[in-house]
C-alpha cells in the first residue's frame, strides 16, 4: 500500500526494520542513539554551532506547536498570525486555549502571506511581540515565504515560530541566517520519512533560557526540556516514543545521502506528474501551477451525481494506493500527498488508479469537471 497523504508518508524498509526490536530509553547506547538524532535534526535545520538545541516531545506536530507558543510567548502575550488555511486556524486556536492572543491576519486562501502586509501590522501594533508561521499549509497545498518573512520580522524586532511539519527537510530553511526565528516545529513522519509519534522543536538557547517559567505546562516545557539536555550523558526527560526516534536515526542517514534539494526535486517531480495527471483525467487542481506547493496536491471533486470522496478513496485502496478521506478546503477536493519513499514513476500509476476509480464510480472524463469556483469573501 501506497500512501498518498501528507503524512504519515510511505517510509523506506530500512526504517521499518529498526521499529522491529524493544528499546530501553534509559539505556546509556540509547541515549546516545537520542543525542544523535536530534544533531542529526540540528543538521537538517542548518543550525548555528551552540546556539540551537533540538527538542523531543513525544507525539503530534500539534503538541510541538501548542508547547512552542506556551514557551516563547509569555501568558497574555500577542502574536500576528496570518490565516493561511486549516492548520493557520488551529494554530490560533492553540495560541487562545493556551491564555495567548492570536491576533490574525487576513490571507486569501489561493494567496501568499505578502510580506508587506505583515509589516504594516507589526508596524500598527507594537503589542505584537512574535508572528506565527505556517511553512506548508496543507489545507490548501500553498508553501509560504518563510525566510522573508522572518527577515520582515526581524528587521522590526519581532520573534518568529514557524509550524514547518509538511515543511521541513524539503524547503529551504537556514536558522543560521534567520536570528528572529525562535522555534522551528518538525515531525518525524513527513519530510525527514520517518514514522510517526516523535515531534521536535528546534528552538534557540539564549530563548530558551528567557522563556523559563512561561509554559504554564510541564510536560509542554520547552524550556525545562532544554536544561535537561544540560546534563551529563542527557536522555529523554520521560519516557519517549523509541522505536520511533531509533527507526528517525536510519531515516536521517538516508535522508543525509539523498540532500536536501535531491529530496525536493523529487517531491516536485512527484507533484507535478500528480498535477499534470488529473488535469489528464478532466480534474481541476485546486491552485494554479504558480502556487502550487510540492507536498500536497489538493483537487477539486468532479460535479457529477456520483462522486463520493469515501467511496473514491475506497476504491483507490483496492488498487493499492491511500488518499485522505477528508478535506480541509471551503469547496469538496480531494487530497494526494506527494511526499514519502517514492518517486513519480509511481505516482503515475496512482494517476492510473485515480482514472480506474472514477470509472468504478460512473464518472468519465467527459463528466469529470469541477464545480465552477465562487471566490470567497478573502479572495474576491
Amino acid at each position: 500500500m501506497l500512501l498518498l497523504i501528507p503524512g504519515p508518508v510511505t517510509t523506506d524498509a530500512r526504517v521499518k526494520a529498526a521499529m522491529a526490536q524493544d528499546y530501553a530509553p534509559w539505556d546509556n547506547e540509547f541515549r546516545a542513539l537520542y543525542r544523535q538524532v536530534c544533531a542529526g535534526v540540528l543538521r537538517v535545520a542548518q543550525a548555528e554551532a551552540g546556539q540551537h538545541e533540538a527538542l523531543a516531545l513525544p507525539g503530534c506536530g500539534h503538541f510541538a506547536v501548542e508547547a512552542a507558543i506556551r514557551t516563547f510567548v509569555p501568558p497574555g502575550g500577542r502574536l500576528l498570525a496570518p490565516s493561511t488555511g486549516a492548520y493557520a486556524s488551529r494554530l490560533q486556536k492553540l495560541a487562545a486555549d493556551a491564555g495567548r492572543v492570536a491576533v490574525p491576519l487576513a490571507v486569501g486562501v489561493r494567496e501568499r502571506v505578502d510580506p508587506q502586509a505583515v509589516a504594516r501590522a507589526l508596524e500598527q501594533d507594537p503589542t505584537l511581540t512574535h508572528v506565527a508561521l505556517v511553512y506548508s499549509e496543507t489545507g490548501s497545498g500553498i508553501c509560504h515565504d518563510v525566510p522573508e518573512l522572518a527577515r520582515v520580522a526581524h528587521a522590526l524586532g519581532r520573534r518568529v515560530i514557524v509550524d514547518a511539519v509538511s515543511a521541513f527537510g524539503a524547503l529551504p530553511l537556514d536558522l543560521a541566517a534567520l536570528p528572529a526565528i525562535d522555534a522551528v516545529v518538525l515531525t518525524a513522519n513527513k519530510c525527514l520519512e520517518g514514522l510517526p509519534g516523535a515531534a521536535f522543536v528546534v528552538g534557540r538557547r539564549d530563548s530558551l533560557e528567557a522563556a523559563r517559567g512561561n509554559a504554564g505546562s510541564w510536560s509542554l516545557d520547552l524550556a525545562d526540556i532544554y536544561q535537561h539536555t544540560l546534563a551529563p550523558n542527557a536522555g529523554p526527560r520521560f519516557t519517549p516514543p523509541a522505536p520511533t526516534l531509533a527507526a528517525l536515526a536510519v531515516a536521517l542517514d538516508l535522508y543525509h545521502q539523498e540532500g536536501r534539494e535531491a529530496r525536493l526535486a523529487r517531491y516536485t517531480a512527484n507533484m507535478r506528474t500528480l498535477y499534470d495527471g488529473v488535469a489528464g483525467l478532466g480534474l481541476t487542481p485546486y491552485l494554479p501551477a504558480a502556487l502550487q506547493g510540492p507536498i500536497v496536491v489538493n483537487v477539486h471533486a468532479p460535479d457529477a451525481p456520483t462522486w463520493n470522496l469515501q467511496l473514491f478513496v475506497d476504491a483507490l485502496k483496492q488498487r493499492g494506493f491511500l488518499i485522505s478521506n477528508f478535506t480541509n478546503t471551503e469547496q469538496p477536493t480531494f487530497r494526494v500527498g506527494c511526499i514519502g519513499a517514492f518517486g513519480p514513476d509511481q505516482m503515475r500509476l496512482a494517476v492510473d488508479a485515480m482514472g480506474g476509480a472514477l470509472q468504478d464510480l460512473g464518472i468519465s472524463r467527459d463528466h469529470a469537471r469541477q464545480a465552477r469556483f465562487v471566490p470567497s469573501p478573502l479572495t474576491a
